[in-house]
């Protein structure tokens, strides 16, 4: 599975914590780590909260394009 190294850098650079972004997406602190680390695939529908949270495109998530913009 890939590692999710944008998300963890998104949260980061809005300084949340692990436990934060597992509360906006209504999921436990070791879930949202797992996510990161890719441990586990992350749901389509997680997946577009956290672009949506941080107004970004799922395609720049997933390393698809280097271009943030949501179209």
């Amino acid at each position: 599975m890939p590692y999710y190294k944008r998300i963890r850098d998104l949260r980061e650079d809005k300084d949340l914590t692990q436990a934060q972004m597992g509360k906006v997406l209504s999921c436990s602190q070791r879930v949202y780590s797992n996510y990161e680390r890719g441990d586990i695939d992350i749901p389509t529908s997680t997946l577009i909260k956290i672009a949506d949270f941080h107004k970004v495109s799922v395609d720049y998530l997933l390393n698809r394009t280097d271009d943030p913009k949501m179209n």
